[in-house]
């Protein structure tokens, strides 16, 4: 399938492939060594309203397909992703750096949503109420918001664009999705897909290039009614205040700064085997990532030892012997590195990894190493900013009150997670840490398509994708009622 990637990979406007109208690119490298993997079109705000002026043509007859029809089509979709779920995830796998069976793994969650939103078509239900009035009848029905701005990030991204694309659609709306900077090719071939599956044209438009100048156009078009984000809440700040201007409908996934908290009845060896996972697969590149381990003091020697161990036995690369692979590219990777030398200047403690991989193997590579923090403060700046790598911080906390507080001292509020046999324990944490996702003796990642995933505070905005909660996102509620006339009863 890499191959058979075009030299530029293009924008999907109106069901064709087409470039940029300024003629330039930009380049995509490999995580895994720093080469030239592609070069993506460089759209502008002139590309941008090109496609949403083809889904603002293109909705209105899609919207007029009953749901059930246009769930169908949306099976056919997920039908050619099965039949290539093999291509689909040598592409995810280039493009991020990650081992064949994690992007394989993705592919078949994105699948997965693909088929719960595809069967919404059958229940996208409104509801009959009573009323006051004598003779009065009154109902609710959804109806489409009409074109739909979809900004996803690279961490996952054949996952991401299934989270946003299937919902869009089966509501009636037409699409216009800003691929990924960093994974343009992911984006432009579920964009063949489609057209291969016999979804009209104009119904889903894909746009490569950078944000601010391809991202940022989409979410000020006037005519963009639902703005779905998912990336840093820097930014998505800068979104929200961008399309509430003009009133537009916004639905932010933002960062999170999660808590694992280890409570001194845990079972050591599962919650240390958990922690690794929430804090170093995928990188460390997850919005649920466990970057913060609260641990009870009573057992904090005993479960370091064991963590730093275990981080010290993860295999980095990118193959399916391998624990975790680069991160995204250079820039993140300069982040990461310049906060580790701050947190050391200010006293905390690297007890394992915390430096650049260059060794011949990944040469060129964005690799860290996975990292384990200790002896820094609960306000420092490593402790409450997100840095999207396979970094975590470990933290003492006398019990668990104290241990509560810490996980909801953060500005963010997406998951949280607690080891604890003590079922009244468990229970009161997952009711009272202020967070989205609450999970008990696991990790603190592992959305499911049909659950609704999001965050408090700087986490997100209250909205939730995907479940069904997020067809309130791209669909609108209308108010229906009926004056009966006795005299023709």
């Amino acid at each position: 399938m890499l191959n058979e990637l075009p030299e530029i990979i293009p924008n999907w406007i109106g069901g064709r492939e087409t470039g940029p109208e300024r003629g330039e690119s930009v380049e995509k490298r490999n995580p895994h060594d720093g080469s030239v993997l592609c070069r993506l079109a460089r759209s502008g705000s002139e590309d941008v309203a090109k496609a949403v002026d083809v889904s603002r043509q293109a909705q209105p007859a899609w919207a007029a397909i009953p749901a059930v029809r246009r769930g169908m089509i949306l099976h056919e979709m997920v039908a050619r992703m099965k039949e290539r779920r093999k291509e689909i995830a040598a592409v995810v796998a280039a493009e991020t750096g990650k081992a064949p069976k994690e992007a394989l793994g993705e592919t078949d969650g994105a699948i997965q949503c693909g088929l719960f939103f595809a069967g919404e078509g059958q229940r996208l239900y409104g509801k009959t109420c009573t009323s006051g009035a004598p003779g009065k009848k009154a109902m609710t029905v959804r109806q489409p918001v009409g074109v739909a701005g979809l900004i996803v990030a690279a961490n996952t991204p054949i996952a991401n664009v299934a989270w946003k694309i299937f919902p869009a659609m089966i509501c009636g709306n037409a699409a216009v999705l800003k691929a990924p900077e960093d994974t343009p090719a992911t984006a432009w071939l579920m964009g063949r897909i489609a057209k291969e599956a016999g979804l009209p044209d104009g119904v889903l438009n894909i746009i490569q290039g950078l944000g601010p100048e391809a991202g940022q156009p989409l979410v000020e078009h006037p005519d963009v009614g639902v703005v779905s984000f998912t990336g840093s809440t820097a930014v998505g700040r800068k979104l929200s205040r961008i399309a509430g201007e003009r009133l537009a409908r916004v639905s932010l996934e933002l960062g999170g700064k999660n808590a694992l908290v280890v409570c001194d009845d845990a079972d050591l060896d599962k919650a240390v085997r958990w922690a690794c996972l929430s804090a170093f697969s995928n990188a460390g590149q997850r919005c649920a990532s466990g970057s913060r381990v609260i641990v009870f003091d009573s057992v904090y020697g005993s479960f370091r030892d064991r963590f730093v161990a275990a981080a010290g036995k993860l295999r980095v690369g990118n193959t399916d012997d391998d624990d975790l692979g680069p991160v995204i590219n250079e820039r993140q990777l300069r982040n990461m590195l310049s906060a580790l030398d701050e947190a050391r200047r200010d006293g905390g403690v690297v007890l394992a990894g915390g430096n650049r991989l260059g060794d011949e193997a990944r040469a060129g590579g964005y690799y860290l190493q996975p990292t384990i923090i200790e002896e820094i403060g609960t306000g420092h700046p490593i402790s409450r900013q997100e840095l999207f790598g396979p970094i975590c911080c470990l933290y003492r906390a006398a019990g668990y009150r104290e241990a509560l507080a810490m996980a909801n001292d953060s500005p963010y509020g997406l998951t949280a997670c607690i080891h604890t046999r003590n079922v009244d324990r468990a229970l009161h944490f997952a009711h009272e840490v202020a967070t989205g996702v609450a999970v008990i003796n696991a990790g603190t990642y592992g959305s499911e398509p049909h659950m609704p995933f999001g965050g408090r505070k700087a986490s997100g905005n209250g909205t939730r994708e995907p479940g069904t909660e997020a067809l309130d996102i791209y669909s609108e509620l209308k108010d229906i009622y009926i004056q009966l006339d006795d005299d023709y009863a």
